[in-house]
């Protein structure tokens, strides 16, 4: 489903480059479950803004469903992008002067839903998270946590055939982050291949395969 070929990432520093990825090459199966690891600095969520096409300023080859992204202009990788792949922040990126459930209704809009079924799906992953009470608050009205659980949803709503998470449980207590966990394991085992970024040893039991990074290079 995904192949990266002699990915590399760089920034002019001078006269000279640095280089926050070197030579990745990867291959991720349909239906994967795969986490990525390694400490700060390392290129993790570069990969992951690559992976999600929002990043297209980088050397070398990305096949996605075979699509060359890589050779794709910025709006249609971009379209691609949003076409097939959900993501969960580490910062949430919620719109600010949106709604909770007009927050959830964006990934579908880009699929052009028909607005009933838009409404429907809206009120049924609200009521999964049990957030029905909180669908007409601002995203500042809420907590932390209630703020990343809105991300999630957000990524799952429009059932992507990717989802890619940078630390989807950093702002979740113990009991929110489990559950969030496990949402992915199900989802992973109904067809949805899943590239998580984390520190946590406990989120990585929940893949199959492990990626560690260090200083740009995958290591193993």
């Amino acid at each position: 489903m995904i192949s990266l070929r002699n990915i590399e990432k760089s920034y002019p520093v001078g006269p000279q480059r640095s280089y926050v990825l070197r030579q990745i090459n990867l291959d991720i199966k349909e239906g994967e479950f795969v986490t990525i690891m390694g400490p700060s600095g390392a290129g993790k969520s570069t990969m992951l803004s690559i992976l999600g096409m929002f990043d297209g300023d980088y050397t070398g080859e990305y096949f996605f469903n075979g699509e060359p992204v890589h050779g794709l202009k910025p709006k249609a990788r971009q379209e691609l992008g949003k076409a097939n792949v959900g993501f969960v922040f580490q910062q949430y990126h919620l719109l600010d002067d949106l709604t909770v459930a007009e927050n959830l209704d964006i990934p579908l809009s880009y699929r052009n839903v028909k607005k009933g079924e838009r409404q429907g799906r809206v009120a049924e992953v609200l009521d999964r998270f049990q957030m029905v009470a909180k669908k007409d608050l601002f995203p500042r009205q809420l907590s932390g946590g209630q703020q990343q659980l809105v991300a999630v949803a957000r990524a799952i709503i429009a059932k992507p055939k990717v989802i890619l998470a940078d630390e989807p449980t950093g702002n979740l207590h113990s009991e929110q982050a489990k559950e969030i966990m496990e949402l992915f394991r199900t989802l992973n085992q109904q067809g949805t291949t899943i590239v998580q970024v984390t520190h946590s040893d406990l989120n990585a039991t929940y893949g199959n395969r492990i990626v560690k990074l260090h200083d740009g290079w995958v290591v193993s």
